[in-house]
């Protein structure tokens, strides 16, 4: 249905209103006349040039109608384009007064540009209210992860101050290993805050994708057999445009979420091709994600069990940043359950000179 601009509805509706005095005065005129000299013909002579007080009176009784009404239909249209417009400066006062749940309204909806307007600030409003909920739950849950590494490291240095704990090797290289979990875990909030902000920066060239991967999976295949895991790698050489480093994070991350959470067995690790995509995948031998927790496996800080989860060290941030290093190059982080059983984590890179 075609929808009138505001300005437009607005002087349009003026046109009518005065038309329709316009029209009351002159056709009531020829009508009164009409009347009165069928009863009262005039006189004989010559016709006055100038009117006489009964025509003034009724020139004015016409004139008062027709802007009595003018004045009605105006009030009736103000009143349409006031209230929704009323509705928008007292929620967009409670808004800034920290009331983020105001919601203005569009009123009959019957001028669409004012309609719009207003479903336009009630989107804006919701969004607002949506980051800064967000906002608050990003907090907890960062000062929750935070706070377990920080207490194991004041309890030990606090032990070492007081001559309770000997800062020898082991001691040492257990602190080392929570700073560098502190470490990763600041590193990946960066670069999914980046991601979500759009500026996540990306140093873009050739990459041969089976070398960088080849280079992971030697770096971290003996963490992995320790773990019981036996790594599987087929590669096929293909080229992406690409940030090698941030590649190489993400199958990190996914490596590190099989180490985790996978039964140990069979660790699939491949490259192909597929259609203007390379793929990079990781296949496990289980018992992978359940439906509900596969839809928002890639949200931030999400756990399908959160105290297994934490028991394992596991901050819930792996599988979004794998998801913010692909969107970042243009491609897509999937899951699926594999054949096995086992869960199927994939990431679509472009192909080079796509």
């Amino acid at each position: 249905m075609k929808r009138y601009r505001l300005s437009g509805q607005i002087i349009l509706s003026m046109s009518v209103v005065a038309t329709i005095a316009m029209l009351i005065v002159f056709v009531g005129s020829f009508i009164f006349y009409g009347i009165y000299l069928s009863y009262f013909p005039p006189p004989p002579g010559p016709i006055p040039l100038l009117p006489e007080a009964s025509d003034l009176v009724m020139i004015a009784v016409f004139l008062l109608i027709g802007l009595a009404l003018a004045i009605v239909v105006a009030l009736r249209l103000a009143k349409r384009i006031l209230a929704p417009l009323n509705s928008l400066a007292e929620s967009a006062r409670k808004i800034a007064a920290g009331d983020l749940s105001a919601r203005a309204s569009p009123g009959d909806r019957s001028l669409g540009e004012t309609a719009q307007l207003v479903d336009d600030f009630n989107a804006m409003a919701q969004r607002l209210q949506d980051i800064a909920e967000d906002m608050t739950a990003w907090n907890a849950t960062i000062a929750h992860e935070l706070r377990t590494p920080l207490t194991i490291l004041k309890g030990r240095l606090q032990g070492i101050a007081d001559g309770v704990f000997t800062a020898d090797a082991a001691l040492i290289c257990n602190l080392l290993l929570q700073v560098d979990g502190l470490s990763r875990l600041v590193e990946d909030l960066r670069t999914v805050t980046l991601a979500d902000g759009g500026h996540l920066d990306l140093r873009i060239e050739q990459v041969a994708l089976a070398a960088e991967v080849r280079s992971v999976a030697e770096l971290l295949e003996p963490s992995l057999v320790k773990a019981g895991f036996a790594l599987d790698v087929t590669l096929v050489d293909v080229a992406v445009r690409g940030d090698a480093v941030r590649i190489r994070q993400a199958l990190l991350a996914l490596l590190d979420n099989a180490q985790r959470h996978a039964r140990p067995g069979s660790i699939e690790l491949s490259t192909l091709k597929s259609g203007d995509f390379a793929v990079i995948r990781v296949e496990d031998d289980g018992p992978g994600l359940s439906p509900t927790f596969a839809r928002r496996a890639f949200e931030p800080f999400a756990r399908s069990e959160a105290s297994r989860s934490r028991r394992l060290g596991g901050s819930g941030l792996g599988l979004s940043v794998v998801r913010a290093i692909a969107e970042a190059h243009g491609g897509r982080a999937a899951y699926r359950r594999s054949s096995r059983g086992g869960a199927v984590f994939e990431i679509e890179l472009p192909l080079s000179g796509n």
